[in-house]
């Protein structure tokens, strides 16, 4: 009987080991994963300090909006088309 008994608590501590050592390499990737976002938020935080990045980017935005707003135009002179025959 206690045979039975040690073995189950050798097995359910190898568990645990096996279980420790997968949390930790799960830890160790989160982290780095962390660490590397934290480091390209604080480069582009630091690239935005140039007024010609900045100038660059505002542009790039407002030509987006721009052609976001052409493709609605077109779309609703698509529907009064269609509307009207």
């Amino acid at each position: 009987m206690s045979n039975k008994v040690t073995d189950f608590f050798k097995g359910a501590f190898e568990d645990m080991k096996e279980s420790a050592k997968a949390q930790h390499e799960v830890d160790k990737a989160n982290f780095a994963a962390v660490k590397a976002e934290s480091k390209a938020q604080w480069e582009e935080a630091k690239a935005m300090g140039s007024p010609e990045r900045h100038k660059e980017k505002m542009q790039a935005e407002r030509n987006e909006q721009i052609a976001a707003a052409n493709k609605r135009i077109a779309e609703a002179q698509e529907r009064i088309d269609a509307a009207k025959k």
